[in-house]
């Protein structure tokens, strides 16, 4: 029996333990083309457990909410509805910030199964940042009322990401897209994205760049990624980088990254 006054009868104080922390609540990044039923899926996830209000510096919308699954409380971020994340506004800004430094557990890209063709573009840029990715073919009532057919499975499989079909807005498919989220975002499954490969000289380029800039970036942030943006001009980037480093490192990260932007 431990000493304590109870078991020993003297004034010896009795040494408070330390409460358990708190568990970390997963933070999910929801993302995808407008006009996909994105808003659809959250407030379907989510409830009326959710806040709205503009991001920092910004008058974009910012909606964030939580739902339970399993033994865990998931926070959802609903992202600004993009085309892309190559910066050209401020949604496109806001969306791939924080899918950069807001180092989700998950990213959920919401697709429109009957426009798929459009929506991989943005599937595919998310993947280059983040292998935490799990895609939602949503619409699939649509799909199906226009006679298309989409083997999920098959897409999955070519993008090496879990890919659940949908329609939200029924409540179909919800089950096995929290599955899909729970499983990558707990690290029960590890998704092996199959990232686009560029003609020879730019994957050197990419690489050269990479190994140069590495030591100068947030910690996990993608350096190749950040490379291939450095070298299609995308010089927003950098002070995006900046940032988020620490006051200390501040200075030398924009040194060494502003030099590629030149």
């Amino acid at each position: 029996m431990g000493l304590t006054f109870l078991s020993s009868g003297s004034n010896a104080p009795i040494k408070p333990s330390r409460p358990k922390p708190l568990p970390r609540r997963p933070l999910i990044a929801l993302a995808g083309n407008p006009n996909t039923g994105k808003s659809t899926l959250f407030n379907a996830l989510t409830g009326l457990r959710q806040h709205t209000g503009n991001w920092p510096g910004k008058t974009v919308l910012k909606a964030t909410g939580t739902y339970y699954y399993r033994d865990k409380k998931f926070l959802l971020v609903d992202l600004p509805g993009t085309y892309s994340l190559l910066a050209k506004s401020a949604d496109e800004e806001v969306a791939r910030d924080f899918i950069c430094f807001g180092h989700p557990d998950a990213i959920v890209v919401v697709t429109d199964a009957t426009s798929l063709e459009r929506n991989l573009n943005l599937v595919l840029q998310v993947m280059e940042i983040s292998p935490q990715v799990v895609v939602c073919v949503n619409l699939m009532d649509e799909a199906r009322r226009r006679k298309m057919r989409v083997d999920v499975e098959a897409l999955s499989r070519e993008l090496g990401v879990p890919c659940i079909p949908t329609a939200a807005r029924n409540g179909v498919g919800l089950e096995e897209l929290k599955e899909a989220i729970y499983n990558v975002a707990t690290g029960k499954i590890t998704p092996s994205p199959r990232l686009v490969t560029y003609a020879p000289e730019v994957e050197q380029a990419a690489a050269e760049l990479a190994a140069q800039i590495r030591p100068y970036l947030p910690r996990r942030v993608n350096h190749r990624w950040v490379a291939l943006r450095l070298l299609e001009g995308d010089y927003s980037i950098v002070e995006a980088i900046c940032g988020h480093q620490d006051e200390e490192s501040e200075k030398a990260a924009r040194r060494e990254v502003a030099a590629w932007a030149r």
